[in-house]
């Protein structure tokens, strides 16, 4: 890729996301009114149909004029090809400098970790990993939540060992108030 391609792919990028922030939700016709419409896009095609005679103050339709820069579609918003990928072998199908992997949900462990070894000496961008420091923040934050039950299992000990002294103390009083 030319300096000129980076540019203009950059510019195409920074306005495919203006274009999507502007670019409303479509949803089906009338999916609002009724529960057993989905809001899943259907294009409106009734006679009489609002949508499709495009009212106002009725929702906006699917149109080409809402579609992103050429050079922008179908990509991730680094900027690269986004490729799932299964296996190490894949990986050398891939071109570094236009695509970067994501690692299939169904991979295990063990390969997941061979994947990432093999991504890295090749210097691939991998979209769906974290990166060390992250992970460790993440572990962190797992740890002090499984402290926080262990407390109160703890707090729970107590008060049960308090109630027993309770009953306790008032077995003896009765005892007390009897002999009297």
């Amino acid at each position: 890729m030319t300096e000129q391609d980076k540019a203009t792919l950059e510019r195409a990028l920074k306005l495919k996301t203006r274009i999507k922030k502007k670019k409303p939700k479509f949803v089906r016709q009338e999916s609002w009114r009724y529960k057993r419409l989905k809001e899943s896009w259907r294009r409106p095609r009734g006679i009489d149909n609002k949508m499709r005679r495009k009212i106002k103050g009725w929702p906006p339709t699917v149109s080409v004029g809402y579609r992103g820069p050429k050079a922008a579609r179908g990509l991730h918003p680094s900027g690269y090809n986004d490729v799932l990928v299964y296996n190490t072998e894949e990986l050398e199908k891939i071109n570094p400098k236009t695509q970067a992997i994501r690692i299939a949900h169904t991979v295990g462990k063990r390969k997941r970790a061979k994947i990432l070894v093999a991504a890295r000496k090749k210097k691939i961008k991998i979209l769906n990993f974290k990166e060390a420091e992250e992970v460790v923040r993440e572990e962190e934050k797992e740890t002090v939540e499984e402290e926080k039950p262990k407390e109160k299992e703890e707090q729970k000990k107590v008060s049960e060992k308090e109630k027993i002294r309770r009953k306790q103390k008032t077995k003896k009083r009765k005892t007390r108030t009897e002999k009297r």
